[in-house]
């Protein structure tokens, strides 16, 4: 259903089961597959495709310009995978001509407020809380928690199952499976928790504690762990 003051152009390829709201403007080469609800005024344009029951909620913009005085209206693009959330006012932005793309996979829960960079890579399962901010080119790899207002510097990696606390600054790449924090980041420990609820053996747990210490709390070099 798509609502009548909604601007939705004829040449984009909307599913017949996609709810589209008041106000909200889908302009060409969109692409919404089945199964999506599209919130009131937002905006949705570029080259975009946005994968199965994903919701997007108020004021969200995908799609528009990157954020980036290099960009020179190169054919870019924004790929979003399936059952998605996408909260309040969140902003994607399309890739530069670097990557061409803006990558999101699935199951994915990014709060209000959020900021998604050009070029940027988020996996599968991962959690943005209010206003995340990723710089260009960021890589958050699968199962990652970012807490609220925690911004990322431009091309730095976080780790499968890692947690960054909230209101951090985040200016190097985040080792998988670690928890951090701070102003800037350092890390704090083993994400046990996290490891549990994803299925990891006791053993592999503990094991991994001893990595860490080895590695991040003794006073060896990082090269001598």
């Amino acid at each position: 259903m798509i609502h009548p003051t909604a601007i939705v152009s004829k040449k984009a390829k909307i599913a017949d089961d996609v709810v589209i709201g008041p106000y909200t403007v889908i302009e060409d080469n969109v692409e919404i597959d089945s199964g999506c609800e599209i919130g009131p005024f937002c905006r949705i344009v570029g080259n975009t495709n946005i994968g199965k029951n994903t919701r997007i909620f108020s004021h969200t913009v995908i799609g528009s310009p990157p954020q980036d005085l290099k960009y020179k209206g190169e054919k870019t693009r924004v790929e979003i995978g399936d059952n998605n959330i996408i909260r309040e006012f969140v902003t994607i932005n399309p890739g530069t001509a670097q990557s061409g793309v803006t990558k999101i996979g699935s199951n994915n829960l990014i709060m209000a407020y959020a900021h998604i960079a050009h070029d940027c890579e988020i996996g599968n399962g991962v959690i943005i809380a209010n206003a995340g901010t990723l710089a260009g080119h960021v890589k958050i790899e699968d199962k990652v928690i970012i807490g609220g207002l925690t911004g990322i510097h431009q091309f730095v990696r976080v780790g499968k199952l890692a947690i960054i606390g909230g209101c951090s600054k985040v200016v190097q790449d985040v080792p998988p499976f670690s928890t951090v924090d701070g102003h800037p980041v350092s890390i704090k420990g083993l994400n046990s928790i996290g490891l549990q609820r994803a299925g990891f053996s006791p053993d592999v747990i503990n094991s991994l504690k001893k990595a860490f210490k080895i590695l991040f709390f003794s006073n060896h070099p990082l090269h001598k762990g």
